[in-house]
C-alpha cells in the first residue's frame, strides 16, 4: 500500500510540473516545434538516469523515479504532436523532433546516470 501511495504522490507533482512548464511555454512558444514536450522529455530522461545513477532506495526510486519522472514525462504527447506534424506536412519539424527526442534522450540519460554515479 505505500508503495502505490509513494507512486502517487509523485505522479501527482509530476503531472502538475509538466502541465506548468507545457503552459507557459504555450504562452511564449509561436514555432511548430513542439518544444515544451522536447524539453519536458529531454529533462526527465536526465533526471531519471541520474535516480537511478545514484543508487537511492526503492521508495526513492518509486517516489521520484516511477512516479514522479512517469507523470513529468509524456510519450503519449510525444506521439500525438509527431501525427500533428506529420498531418500538417510539417515533415523537416517532424524529423527534427523525432531524431533529437530519441538521440538526444538517449544522451541525456546516460549523462544522468553517469553523474548521478559520481
Amino acid at each position: 500500500m505505500i508503495n502505490a501511495l509513494l507512486v502517487a504522490t509523485g505522479g501527482f507533482f509530476g503531472a502538475i510540473t509538466r502541465f506548468a512548464i507545457s503552459n507557459w511555454f504555450k504562452e511564449r512558444n509561436k514555432t511548430s516545434f513542439p518544444i515544451a514536450t522536447f524539453l519536458i522529455n529531454i529533462t526527465g530522461a536526465f533526471l531519471l538516469g541520474y535516480i537511478i545513477g545514484k543508487g537511492i532506495t526503492t521508495s526513492w526510486q518509486l517516489l521520484l523515479g516511477t512516479g514522479f519522472m512517469g507523470a513529468f514525462t509524456t510519450f503519449s504527447t510525444f506521439k500525438l504532436e509527431s501525427v500533428q506534424l506529420f498531418n500538417r506536412k510539417k515533415f523537416g519539424i517532424l524529423f527534427l523532433y523525432l531524431s533529437a527526442t530519441y538521440m538526444i534522450g538517449i544522451i541525456f540519460a546516460f549523462l544522468g546516470m553517469k553523474l548521478g554515479s559520481i
